[in-house]
This record gives structure tokens, C-alpha cells and sequence, in this order.
């Protein structure tokens, strides 16, 4: 008996006792201690985020098995049991996301650094963000960016441009791979036909970037950084449909062959239902037969130097007008129709020197825009030619010294058949536009708290001349929580006079410049805080900013003081646009992501002494994702949306319609089912509020103006500009992904 009563006082001594379990937190790519990961048990809801060593510490645990959860920003989470029966010590490894938000970005200065680590403000967004709304391109995906507004132009063709800030697509730059890949006449369809299996990730800087990439970065940059083909999967394929009847495949795969390593990847998307329902009699959304095929090759080299070699061809055929058009009624006056076959074709390459100066690296990139086009009756034939190449030094001097020497070079070939690039003669002259460079940028780190980043451009343009910019940015973060920013800068824009606007031309203009023109620029200032906070249930990410920018030289096309001229000059007066953007990114060691964005802005231009409202550019804006994932059953659930304030839009004189948009919601919802095998079954319903805006085309029963005379005593004009949402009502879409590792 004394022994039964032995034996239970130990077991109950074992079962009751109490223990404690220490452990370290490191990165698995460099054995580094990890500082703020959140640490959590979930048995006992009790969590606790490491030190400046790595380490955690947890005291009083009772025998037994627990779930344990790591959590760190841009990392995968680790789950693992754990049996504690004793004081215990034991170290984990984490590894980053395949395309992490906080680790390495390009953008800000031309070199790879950390994130925390810029002087500039940089917003890095990767391929699962956008897949928890999936989009058939990169246009419509940008959406869900706060602050970044893909604006549809027009009802019938749907052109659309991307707004940063509110202010134009002109002003927006868009690169890949840091090169100026996407800009003048090919931003109008050009974003469209780039497949999100070629993106490993897509870095936004809102404010001028002209310092580093010259004319065009006045508002903004997004720079499209395509994937490593060595760090690809073997196999990936996305395949998507919708009931309006519009499908999209997107197929990658990784080849290797001796020292090079190559992804192929093909989009294909078609979108050919006619729909109509709001019943004007024209399509509500433009149909579309659209193929992308991209390679791009990795070479292995000595010294693990770069050296990429990349290309991508489109062919876009789409159409929209009057239900019962078809393509013989292309260019006629009888049944309306805007038809546009585009093809195009991209280079792309980096090359690192093999000369031992530190590194010495050479860009180049070459594309090819062909657009051939009805708007109506009105032809718009019209080619692009862009080449551009760029030698870039990165050398450090001493331990506190980051320089970077730029000389790019980049000229511009393009041509249409308007008056634009005629004479006055009537004889064709192509715009011809050379622009060479020099760029100086030093990064100075003051101490482990302080950065000072400084940088000068000089460009000289044949038409424009001598242009130069500036920017300078200081960084201080007094410990890894917390970090505050403040950048200013210039920009400039080379303007191409000639691209789009021609569309409506009959050819009987004449094109008149007044004065010389000045290129349009911009100075802005932007204070940024940014700040992590570990809690014992998973940790909140800020990031704010105040941006104020005047824009100045805005070169407008003046078409009513007469009607056999287009007028251009400089404005007199200026254009600001000004706000405060934050976004806030809870995450949850139960499951719950929350990502919020808003945007408060005035966008507006002054001439002649009055006020002049940006139109497209609402006050407010905000996007939200709230997201949950059921690890048990691997389902996770999505919910999406983007809410627009009030936005000037373009109306006519004596316009019917309001001069703005009410407040709206556009929101989604999706769930996704991972299945064995890397399989994932995803499916939901877009625009879920059923929302439709109201009277998008002036006149759509008379697109010709036959019958302009006829009850129409305000004179209307048939129209299809007044735009400020997509025409598709609550639609669904199922989806499956498939990946070989």
C-alpha cells in the first residue's frame, strides 16, 4: 500500500509540476537572431515577443503537449508541437515569405536594402496580397493599393491610366525591372496585358523619383519587379472564369539549361460576351482576345555576378460599341464601334561587368508599340519605338559613404497618322527624342540612428534642352520600432505631345505652339512614420505619410478657341495636390489579417486666379482586407473592397448628370480551399453591393451626331467619358492554382 501511495504522490508530483521553456528565434537564411517575433501558445492563450537577442522566455507551464506558433512580419508562421516535461531550451528557425513585404526593395535608391533600411519611403506589395481579389491583370489589381487609382477613361474602349495621389496618369512612371518599359503611347492598353505570373513583386513610390529615373517620374513610380527564374516554381498554373463568360490562364514554368535557367510564362485571356445591362446599346464592358508569352533567363556567372536577359510579346484584339457591331463595320458610320489591335514587343537585360571596380552593371531594355485603331470613323495608326540603356557604379567609400553613379540614355521614336507629326507642309515628320543623362546619389549614414540620402540629375533633351532635378531625404530610427522619414525632390516631364488625343481628329487641324515649351515639373515634400507593435496576439504595422506637391509648366491642348487648330502652351498658374495616406496592417495569431488604407486629399489646379477641382480625384478613399484562415480544415476567407468618396467628373455644359459621383463601395469576397498537392480551389463574388453607375454615355442612340438637331435643345454631343466606376454588376468567379515545387 505505501508503495501504491508512493508511486501516485510522484505521478501527481510529475503531472502538476511546473516548468520552464526558454528558447532563441533565427532567420534561416543567415543564423541572425529575429527581434519582435511574436511567440505563441495556443493551448493556453499566453504569447510573448523576443528580445533584442531572439530570445523568449516562457515560466509556470504544466506537463504536456502545446501547440506552438511563431509569427513574424513577412515570414511564414511556424506551428509546431512541443512536449514540455522539463525545463527545456530550444532554437527555430523561420524563413521568409516567397515574396515578402519588408525585405529587400530596389526602387527608392537602385540598390537592394532592406525596407526599414531606406531613406525614402517605399510600399511593397507581393502576389498573395493581390490574390485575395484576383484580377485578370495588373490594371485592375492596382485597385486594391491605397492611394493608387486605376482610372477608366473611357465607356466603350475602356483606356484607363494609373492616378498616384490623384493626380493623371501622365504623371504616373511605370517600370519593369526598374526600366522604363511602359510609358507614353503604350500606358493606355499597355498595363493590361501584364500576366501576374511574370511579378514577384510591385514597389510604390508616391512623390517624385525624376533624380534616378528621369521625365515622367513627376507623381509617382511603380516599378514592376519580375520574378528570379531560379527561385521559381518548376511548374505554376492559374486558371480563372466568371459568370459574365470571361476566362484567364496564366501558365509558368522553369526550365535549366547548363548555366541558364529560364522562366517561360503565357497569359491568355478572353473576355468575348456581349453584355448590355444597363440597355443604352453599347457594351458595358469592352470584349477582349488578348495572348502575353514571357521569358526571362538567368545566367550563373563568377562572383555571383548578374546577368538577366529577358523578353515578352502581346497581342491585344478588343473591341466595344454598339451591341450589334461586328468588324465589318470597322471605320463606317453606320453601326459605332471602337476597334484597337495592338502588338508589342519587349527587351529586357541586366549585365554586371566583369571588371573589378565594385560593380559596374549595364541596363537596357528596347520596346515596340504598334496600335491600330477605329474610334468610329476616326483612324489612329500609330507606332512607338523606345530605347533605353543605362551604366550604373555602386561604390562605397569608407564605412559611411554609398555611392551611386548613373549615365542613362533614352530615345524615343513615334509616329501616327494625324497631324500631329506633320508639317505644315502636310509632310509626316516623326518625333524623334533623344534624352542622355548623369545621376550623382550618396547615402551617408550619420550613425546605426541617422541617414542622409542626397542625389542630383542632369538631362539634356533635343526639343526641351538643359533639365535638371534634385531630391534629399534623411531617415532617423531611434530603435528597430520606430522610424520616421521626410524626402523632397523634383520631377519632370518630357511631354509627347502626340499620342491618344489625336483619336478624334479628322485630319483638317493644325497643330500650334505658341511659346516654347518648358517641361512640366513638380516639387514635393513627404513626411513618413512607420512603426511595428508585437503584442502577445500577434503585432500592428503603421505606415503614414503627409505629401504636399506643386506641379508647375502644365502643357494643355487648347481645341475650342479654334476649330482648325490645337493649341498648346504652358498654363499660367499651377496645380497642388496635397493629403495625408495611412495603412494599418493588423495581424492576429489566431488567423485574423486586417489591412486598412486611407487616403484624405485636395487635388486641384489654379489658373487665372480660380480653383479648378482635379476631376477623377476624390477627397476620400480608403481600401480594406480582412481576412481569415481556418488552419483545421485549410480554408481561409477574404473579404475585399475599395470605398471611393465624392470625385469631379466630366461633364458637359448644361449637363443632366451630376458634376460628382456619390460615395460608393466596391466590394468582394472570396474563399479558398488548399487541397493536396499544392492545389488550391478559390471562388466568390466581385461587386457584391450590386453597384452600377448611372448615364455613362451622352447620347448613346446617336453616337454619329446624325441627329444632333433633333430634340436636343441643350445642344448635346454624344459622349462616353463620364466615368467613375466599372459598368459590371455582382458577378462570381471560380478559380483553381496548381503548383510543382
Amino acid at each position: 500500500m505505501k508503495k501504491v501511495i508512493g508511486i501516485l504522490i510522484l505521478l501527481s508530483t510529475y503531472c502538476f509540476a511546473q516548468f520552464t521553456f526558454k528558447g532563441k528565434i533565427l532567420h534561416i537564411e543567415n543564423n541572425k537572431p529575429v527581434v519582435g517575433a511574436v511567440v505563441f501558445f495556443t493551448e493556453i492563450k499566453k504569447g510573448i515577443a523576443t528580445d533584442t537577442n531572439g530570445f523568449f522566455s516562457f515560466k509556470d507551464l504544466q506537463n504536456g503537449e502545446y501547440t506552438l506558433k511563431i509569427m513574424y512580419v513577412g515570414h511564414k508562421p511556424l506551428i509546431q508541437k512541443v512536449r514540455i516535461d522539463k525545463n527545456m531550451y530550444a532554437e527555430f528557425q523561420i524563413e521568409n515569405l516567397p515574396e515578402s513585404t519588408d525585405e529587400v526593395v530596389i526602387t527608392a535608391t537602385m540598390k537592394e536594402m532592406n525596407k526599414l533600411e531606406s531613406a525614402i519611403p517605399v510600399e511593397i506589395y507581393n502576389p498573395a496580397f493581390f490574390k485575395k481579389n484576383p484580377s485578370p491583370n495588373l490594371f485592375e489589381a492596382l485597385s486594391m493599393v491605397n492611394g493608387v487609382q486605376p482610372q477608366l477613361n473611357c465607356n466603350v474602349c475602356n483606356t484607363g491610366d494609373i492616378h498616384i495621389n490623384g493626380m493623371e496618369g501622365p504623371y504616373t512612371m511605370l517600370l519593369i525591372d526598374g526600366m522604363p518599359i511602359v510609358s507614353s503611347l503604350s500606358t493606355v492598353y499597355g498595363l493590361m496585358g501584364i500576366p501576374n505570373s511574370m511579378i514577384k513583386r510591385i514597389e510604390v513610390i508616391k512623390g517624385p523619383g525624376a533624380t534616378l529615373y528621369g521625365s515622367e517620374a513627376v507623381g509617382g513610380i511603380i516599378n514592376i519587379i519580375t520574378k528570379d527564374p531560379v527561385q521559381t516554381a518548376k511548374l505554376a498554373l492559374d486558371i480563372t472564369t466568371g459568370t459574365y463568360l470571361d476566362y484567364n490562364i496564366d501558365v509558368a514554368g522553369k526550365i535549366k539549361k547548363g548555366i541558364a535557367t529560364g522562366l517561360v510564362g503565357v497569359n491568355y485571356y478572353n473576355f468575348s460576351k456581349k453584355w448590355d445591362k444597363n440597355n443604352d446599346g453599347f457594351t458595358d464592358v469592352t470584349l477582349q482576345n488578348r495572348i502575353s508569352v514571357f521569358n526571362k533567363w538567368n545566367f550563373e556567372r563568377k562572383n555571383n555576378r548578374v546577368a538577366t536577359i529577358g523578353a515578352r510579346l502581346v497581342y491585344e484584339d478588343r473591341w466595344g460599341g454598339q451591341t450589334n457591331w461586328t468588324p465589318a463595320f470597322r471605320g463606317t458610320d453606320s453601326i459605332y464601334g471602337e476597334s484597337i489591335y495592338t502588338k508589342r514587343l519587349e527587351l529586357i537585360g541586366v549585365y554586371q561587368l566583369p571588371i573589378d571596380v565594385q560593380k559596374l552593371t549595364l541596363q537596357y531594355s528596347y520596346n515596340v508599340h504598334n496600335q491600330n485603331s477605329y474610334y468610329g470613323t476616326s483612324p489612329y495608326f500609330a507606332t512607338q519605338h523606345v530605347a533605353f540603356a543605362q551604366l550604373l557604379w555602386d561604390k562605397k567609400i569608407g564605412l559611411r559613404n554609398d555611392f551611386l553613379i548613373g549615365l542613362p540614355f533614352r530615345y524615343t521614336f513615334y509616329d501616327d497618322n494625324t497631324v500631329g507629326t506633320q508639317t505644315d507642309l502636310g509632310i509626316n515628320k516623326p518625333q524623334n527624342t533623344f534624352l542622355p543623362g548623369l545621376f550623382l546619389q550618396d547615402e551617408y549614414k550619420l550613425n546605426e540612428k541617422f541617414t542622409i540620402l542626397g542625389g542630383a540629375r542632369y538631362d539634356y533633351n533635343n526639343y526641351h534642352g538643359n533639365i535638371f532635378s534634385g531630391r534629399l531625404a534623411l531617415k532617423f530610427a531611434p530603435n528597430k520600432k520606430n522610424t520616421f522619414r521626410i524626402s523632397t525632390g523634383n520631377g519632370f516631364r518630357v511631354v509627347n505631345l502626340f499620342t491618344e488625343d489625336h483619336a478624334a481628329l479628322t485630319g483638317a487641324r493644325q497643330v500650334v505652339i505658341v511659346n516654347k515649351l518648358n517641361p512640366e515639373t513638380s516639387w514635393n515634400i513627404n513626411a513618413n512614420y512607420s512603426r511595428f507593435i508585437y503584442h502577445k496576439f500577434g503585432y500592428v504595422g503603421i505606415d503614414a505619410s503627409v505629401f504636399y506637391t506643386r506641379f508647375g509648366n502644365k502643357i494643355v491642348g487648347d481645341f475650342l478657341t479654334d476649330p482648325n487648330k490645337i493649341i498648346y502652351d504652358n498654363i499660367k498658374g499651377y496645380a497642388i495636390s496635397q493629403g495625408i495616406t495611412a495603412n494599418l496592417d493588423f495581424s492576429f495569431t489566431n488567423g485574423l489579417k486586417i489591412i486598412l488604407g486611407v487616403t484624405y486629399m485636395d487635388v486641384y489646379q489654379i489658373e487665372n486666379q480660380l480653383k479648378i477641382p482635379q476631376i477623377h480625384a476624390p477627397n476620400f478613399s480608403g481600401t480594406y482586407q480582412i481576412s481569415y484562415s481556418f488552419e483545421k480544415i485549410k480554408l481561409s476567407i477574404d473579404y475585399t473592397g475599395r470605398v471611393y468618396g465624392p470625385m469631379y467628373l466630366p461633364v458637359v455644359p448644361n449637363d443632366f448628370r451630376p458634376e460628382q459621383s456619390p460615395w460608393f463601395d466596391l466590394a468582394n469576397i472570396q474563399l479558398t480551399k488548399k487541397l493536396p498537392y499544392q492545389i488550391e480551389i478559390y471562388g466568390g463574388l466581385k461587386n457584391i453591393w450590386n453597384f452600377m453607375p448611372q448615364n455613362p454615355i451622352l447620347r448613346p442612340f446617336d453616337p454619329f451626331d446624325k441627329n444632333i438637331s433633333v430634340n436636343n435643345p441643350n445642344g448635346y454631343t454624344f459622349d462616353p467619358n463620364y466615368n467613375y466606376a466599372p459598368l459590371q454588376t455582382i458577378r462570381g468567379f471560380l478559380g483553381v492554382r496548381w503548383k510543382i515545387d
